[in-house]
């Protein structure tokens, strides 16, 4: 069972536990047997549990010798010393022999109390005995009330001390159980996130990320609540269960086939119960995973769903999911009913069984009333250690699923990781700028048998300006994906400085570049906190610079915060194009020597687009900036611009070049521009507006 592999981590508490689970169980398994003791003992005997007495009238003293022969009369004359009253009392060596002269003064004292020639029968000795010991203690006078009362106040007192012990080892049991099973929580959420964090698109989209959240929390939960479980409940019960033995066999009544019966059908109904759920904990799971997607798909894009009035059918969507997860659930939660009413019919028939059986051994003599009420709740103790073990035998096997799916995600083979000998670049600290270049590089994504990219080749310079352009589909973003290593490429090679991607550490490959995602997003917190996120210690003079370079300190100075401004949760409080600029600036603030635009400048009017290249080529000069872009204006400035058209370089060079030599950037420009804006002799339309395109 996986679960026990992430205990073995905490042997320390799982033996601390066990230790105190025995001493827990020891305490426990007293009280039944302190019970018994207040019934014989207590009550039935009025204090007097042995048949000698602790003083003896010499009268009762000489007739009980006269009895006796051989080892018995050496150990009553051993036991027994004159007090000078007319009395004999017992002494030390009688105290320490008590089991084995209760047995042999039973008989003479019973002949003697009930007189010569009476009919004596040989099972009621023991009792019999008990009775002439009381009569003996009334005939020297002592107070029987007060000796019953001592008795059942002595044994009481052992019982509460018992309970008291019990209940703090209890707690302190719970307390080591829950801070384990809360490090065991933390220590998988951490490794799961790190793991997660060391994923690269293929792996997320592999798992998906709805399925990632439920496992990292959903799963993990399972496991930590199992785990509480397993040291406090499957550790104690087999320990309770085989005291509960230990404690029966030393009663010697033979009635343990009853027990042995009563576990045989707890097994066969788990057993049972377990064929018919397992496979649903199996699924259960998965269902969670898609009530998860759906809500997750549903808070996303709720604003489409209201634009095109889809909340009907979207709720529907989501009841199908948690109906499926609902009927699951419901399924399951009926074995766990089914399977309490089965057990409690099984303790009451044992109950009655024991009685019906017990009755006839109590009859004979064998018996009394406390033995067997201590046997019913022994009995019941080793049924409910087997009955907490088969509870759990089918609770586990959902925690064990979590525990596979979280496993499957540790044990994930990531496809982008460190080169074992990394490359050492030796012009990789050289110059303010980094040349990249793109030598017959292929690409298909896992899933896809058609290629993205394919034989592209070009070079961006260090220190110029290289723009991508193209159709949608044609492969753009993925080049600047590529770049960062988020994927490997299929075929050719992704080259820095003239040292493949590939060879270098991830860290120090993705240092040399500030990125901007096609989808702006930002992290809750505040746009200092956005913005200087790609340093340890943000420099607020560098953040400042980052945002007026971004065209942002317009919009950040007329909150009232400022810098201190609150971002809620992927930007959501702020326009599109005051996102972008926050993303873009979030790049600039760091010491990235290149710059990677996927397309990050749909959002922003072409007068702020204008601004922040002008910005860029003048604040910012020998860094490297490689360009995805839609937009004829945004790249037309470029030092090169490579054309792709269905994932193949179909033209390279500047935008004059292109405009003679390439027919696809030829289209895609004169769709856009006017031939006057194409040639340099006016501007855009709308590069005197201001605002953003939201």
């Amino acid at each position: 069972m996986r679960l026990f592999k992430y205990l073995g981590k905490h042997l320390g508490a799982v033996v601390l536990v066990f230790v105190l689970l025995i001493g827990q169980a020891f305490c426990d398994l007293m009280l039944p047997n302190y019970t018994a003791q207040i019934v014989d003992v207590g009550i039935q005997q009025a204090g007097v549990d042995h048949a000698s007495t602790t003083e003896l009238s010499a009268a009762t003293h000489d007739a009980i010798a006269a009895q006796l022969s051989g080892e018995g009369a050496e150990l009553f004359a051993a036991s027994y010393d004159p007090t000078g009253n007319g009395t004999y009392a017992l002494n030390a060596y009688g105290e320490s022999h008590r089991a084995e002269l209760d047995e042999a003064v039973a008989l003479p004292l019973v002949t003697q109390f009930m007189g010569a020639g009476s009919e004596i029968d040989e099972n009621l000795v023991g009792q019999q005995a008990i009775a002439a010991a009381r009569a003996e203690y009334a005939a020297l006078g002592y107070d029987m009330n007060a000796m019953q009362m001592n008795a059942l106040m002595f044994t009481a007192l052992k019982m509460m001390g018992f309970v008291l012990l019990s209940v703090c080892i209890a707690a302190l049991v719970g307390l080591v159980a829950a801070r384990t099973g809360a490090k065991i929580g933390r220590e998988l959420r951490g490794k799961l996130f790190a793991k997660v964090m060391s994923f690269s698109d293929a792996e997320v989209q592999r798992f998906s990320a709805a399925s990632l959240i439920t496992r990292g929390t959903n799963d993990v939960q399972q496991i930590q609540m199992m785990s509480i479980m397993l040291m406090r409940m499957v550790l104690y019960a087999p320990i309770l269960a085989i005291g509960g033995i230990i404690m029966i066999a030393q009663m010697d009544v033979s009635m343990g086939w009853i027990i042995g019966a009563a576990i045989a059908a707890i097994v066969v109904v788990v057993l049972v119960l377990m064929a018919i759920a397992m496979p649903k904990f199996k699924i259960m799971q998965k269902l969670v995973d898609r009530v998860n997607l759906v809500s997750r798909e549903r808070l996303t894009g709720v604003q489409v769903v209201r634009a095109f009035g889809s909340q009907k059918r979207e709720q529907e969507r989501f009841d199908v999911a948690s109906t499926e997860l609902m009927r699951t659930q419901l399924f399951t939660n009926r074995v766990m009913v089914f399977l309490m009413p089965v057990m409690m019919v099984i303790m009451n028939l044992v109950s009655v069984v024991i009685v019906w059986a017990g009755a006839g051994q109590i009859d004979a003599g064998n018996i009394q009333t406390g033995d067997l009420i201590a046997f019913i709740t022994y009995s019941m103790v080793i049924i409910m250690g087997f009955l907490m073990l088969s509870m759990l035998a089918i609770i586990a096997p959902r925690a064990d699923v979590s525990a596979g799916r979280i496993d499957e995600v540790l044990e994930a083979e990531v496809s982008i990781v460190d080169p074992v000998e990394p490359a050492t670049p030796g012009k990789l600290s050289e110059g303010s700028g980094v040349t990249i270049e793109f030598d017959n590089v292929s690409f298909r994504y896992d899933d896809s048998s058609e290629c993205v990219l394919q034989d592209v080749s070009f070079t961006a310079e260090a220190g110029k300006t290289c723009a991508i352009i193209g159709s949608t589909g044609s492969g753009k973003s993925t080049i600047i994906k590529l770049v960062e290593r988020f994927y490997d490429v299929t075929d050719g090679a992704v080259r820095v400085n003239g040292v493949d991607v590939r060879d270098m550490p991830l860290h120090d490959l993705r240092t040399q570049f500030g990125y901007v995602p096609q989808r702006a997003f930002l992290f809750t917190g505040t746009i200092e906190s956005n913005v200087g996120y790609g340093e340890d210690d943000p420099d607020e003079a560098r953040i400042l610079e980052a945002i007026d370079i971004a065209q942002a300190a317009e919009f950040v100075e007329s909150k009232e915060d400022g810098l201190e401004s609150e971002i809620t949760q992927g930007g959501t409080n702020v326009s599109g194009g005051q996102r972008q600029r926050l993303a873009i600036a979030r790049a600039l603030a760091t010491d990235a020597r290149g710059l990677l635009f996927d397309d990050s400048f749909s959002a922003l009017d072409y007068k702020t687009d204008a601004q922040l290249r002008r910005a860029l080529a003048e604040r910012l000069p020998g860094k490297t900036q490689l360009i995805v872009a839609q937009r004829i204006a945004t790249v037309m400035q470029a030092d090169k611009i490579v054309v792709l058209d269905e994932g193949r370089v179909v033209g390279q060079g500047t935008h004059a070049e292109l405009l003679r030599t390439c027919d696809q950037y030829r289209e895609i420009a004169y769709s856009q521009l006017s031939p006057e804006e194409l040639e340099g002799s006016a501007q855009p339309a709308s590069l005197s507006e201001g605002g953003d395109l939201r």
